[in-house]
């Protein structure tokens, strides 16, 4: 008997210290300046991710190539019929 209070002691132990682990977690906050994103209709910079009919930095453009895309690109109901 002595070895299993011996054992139940050293698992309760053990799974008291795995639960206090998490209580040592540090805060995590941004070192510097935040980062300011820009709007997204302004655009990567990359030609690779640019749409030919797309002009970067136009707003309208923007929204009209994402109801395009949202009418034909990517609506699966439309590409199955």
């Amino acid at each position: 008997m002595s070895h299993f209070k011996r054992f139940t002691a050293f698992g309760f132990a053990l799974i008291c210290a795995a639960g206090l682990t998490a209580c040592g977690d540090k805060a995590q906050e941004l070192s510097g300046q935040p980062k300011v994103d820009a709007a997204p209709y302004t655009g990567t910079g990359v030609k690779v991710f640019t749409e030919s009919d797309w002009k970067a930095g136009d707003k309208n453009s923007w929204a009209q190539q994402l109801k395009t895309r949202a009418q034909y690109g990517q609506n699966d109901h439309s590409r199955s019929n």
